[in-house]
């Protein structure tokens, strides 16, 4: 398999995390490329017409995206314990928990590339305060459910440590721990596994 990624992205990061966990990351062949909203990278968009990233390029199932695709389908590989539950109301807790995760990622990237990436002259203070509007609400349901995070490991857990550690390193003057000690307690504790110390984004 091969993985077109990019070090800063908060999704390629799940997927590597979710690799790393389920004893894949060495089945993988990691392809670093530069993307941006205004520029596809063609080793990326020769195998998805989105030209984003992550994209898994695999032998016998074609190319897959987006992160969430790729993580379900590592896990359906795995031999070992799951990340994904089968079904019932755990499956729908933990795809929630992840659409929750990436969906604050959403916010937060759309703020970044208004901040980063938009023209100064064009930049749209209502549209930002909308987008940091989500990221708080969003936030906060991660403190309720921080709580039920406490020794375990799948897909809902691994989706919101990845979204917290890219506000930590995109956002650190957002002060998110302010206010929500059970997230940042159970941040504290989940950020020092292995797999998320091994793919841990460039110093900005």
């Amino acid at each position: 398999m091969k993985l077109f990624y990019a070090p800063a992205s908060p999704y390629a990061r799940k997927v590597l995390v979710v690799a790393h966990e389920l004893g894949l990351a060495d089945a993988i062949e990691t392809v670093s490329v530069s993307v941006t909203p205004i520029a596809r990278e063609a080793g990326t968009a020769a195998h998805n017409p989105l030209g984003k990233v992550p994209t898994l390029v695999t032998d016998t199932d074609g190319a897959l995206f987006d992160s969430r695709v790729i993580c379900e389908y590592l896990d359906a590989r795995s031999a070992g314990p799951r990340l994904f539950p089968a079904d019932g109301p755990e499956r729908w807790a933990a795809l929630g928990q992840q659409a929750l995760a990436d969906g604050l990622l959403d916010a937060a990237l759309l703020t970044r590339y208004e901040r980063a990436v938009r023209p100064e002259h064009l930049r749209w203070d209502a549209w930002d305060a909308g987008q940091i509007a989500k990221v708080a609400a969003a936030l906060d349901r991660i403190e309720s459910l921080a709580p039920g995070f406490a020794h375990r490991i799948g897909i809902g857990p691994i989706a919101v440590a990845c979204a917290l550690g890219y506000l930590d390193f995109r956002f650190p003057d957002l002060g998110w721990r302010s206010g929500r000690p059970a997230a940042a307690a159970w941040f504290e504790t989940f950020g020092q596994r292995p797999s998320m110390a091994a793919t841990r984004p460039p110093q900005a």
